[in-house]
């Protein structure tokens, strides 16, 4: 009989990011390699600030141990708060905390800041988190960067371990086009309004396609009103999986300054559509795959910066495609091959 794994997910309705493509593709190998696998999923709702503690109890209150009278061999937990849930054969891979209590208090990308009331909220939520990371038999992060603050925080150590982007075989070399290519949610952390403003600061015949949803998008638009760059700035939404194959590989390069991003699968995308990637030095996840002038550019997180970079690139596609070429050789050992029996074995 095949063995039963859950793979658990909190998910906003309505929005469709790197956690939950992380999920689907999970889902997806533990289902090849012959486990019967599904996720399991409770609408995920952050404010006001006390609702975290309640989402936190709606999954403590989830056992998990059996379905319809059959017994679960085994639960994945992935971002918070899935971690609460109860099951005798938790194994954890976590792509992140709540990071707003984390690193980010008191920071523009965080609604906490260290007034009594939050400090308090933020203490239990670690203290909580500490205690149901602890029963964890196995526990592993999505990368570097999620094990070094959950090391810093928690005093917990994790071993990292990477999978493929969402368009893994499916991404192909082209041409270096006229254009930089941006992909993600339009979030303040994901910092697109950087990229648009450096782009005044590249040369003028080079445009920026941004691909994503978010609620910064009127925001950003006006951005690029005000950074005189709006006729270079191409907004797309609604984007399938065979056009944005179709923009990676005929873009010149991407550029993803996120801050302090967890993993950044953007990153090993635009290296398996053989493009190089202009990142910022605090980027955190891409700076794992992001080498300087091997396979791709890394600089401070200004405008001026960022633009000298996409200029740096548009003046000679030769170097740009051998850092391309450099970042697919990279990208190319991530697979999944290693990944389902790292997190089943012994279970």
């Amino acid at each position: 009989m095949k063995r039963r794994v859950l793979v658990c997910e909190a998910k906003v309705p309505f929005v469709r990011g790197g956690a939950e493509l992380h999920v689907e593709g999970l889902v997806d190998e533990l289902r090849r390699q012959g486990y019967q696998a599904e996720p399991a999923s409770i609408p995920f709702k952050w404010y006001p600030k006390q609702e975290l503690l309640a989402q936190a109890a709606a999954w403590r209150l989830v056992d998990l141990s059996e379905a319809n009278g059959e017994r679960i061999d085994a639960v994945i937990a992935t971002k918070f708060p899935t971690y609460f849930v109860r099951h005798p054969n938790k194994v954890t891979w976590l792509f992140h905390q709540y990071r707003a209590i984390y690193d980010l208090i008191g920071t523009p990308y965080s609604e906490f800041t260290h007034n009594e009331a939050d400090v308090r909220l933020r203490d239990r939520l670690i203290a909580l988190d500490n205690e149901m990371l602890g029963e964890s038999v196995r526990l592993f992060t999505n990368g570097r960067n999620t094990a070094a603050r959950l090391a810093r925080f928690n005093g917990i150590t994790a071993q990292p371990l990477h999978h493929p982007p969402p368009l893994a075989g499916r991404l192909r070399a082209g041409p270096c086009g006229d254009y930089v290519l941006s992909v993600g949610r339009l979030e303040a952390n994901k910092r697109v309004d950087l990229i648009i403003r450096a782009l005044a600061y590249a040369d003028r015949a080079t445009r920026l396609l941004v691909v994503g949803e978010g609620p910064l998008r009127d925001e950003l638009r006006q951005a690029a009103v005000a950074a005189n760059v709006a006729d270079r700035v191409t907004f797309a939404s609604d984007v399938d999986a065979s056009h944005l194959v179709e923009l990676y590989a005929n873009a010149l390069g991407v550029v993803f300054p996120p801050f302090d991003e967890d993993y950044g699968y953007v990153t090993l995308e635009a290296f398996l559509a053989h493009k190089p990637v202009v990142t910022t030095t605090d980027a955190g996840g891409p700076l794992e795959f992001v080498e300087d002038g091997v396979t791709g550019l890394i600089v401070e997180p200004t405008p001026q910066s960022l633009g000298a970079a996409i200029a740096r690139l548009a003046a000679d596609p030769t170097r740009a495609r051998a850092l391309g070429e450099a970042g697919y050789e990279r990208a190319r050992t991530i697979t999944w091959d290693g990944v389902v029996a790292r997190l089943m074995a012994h279970g």
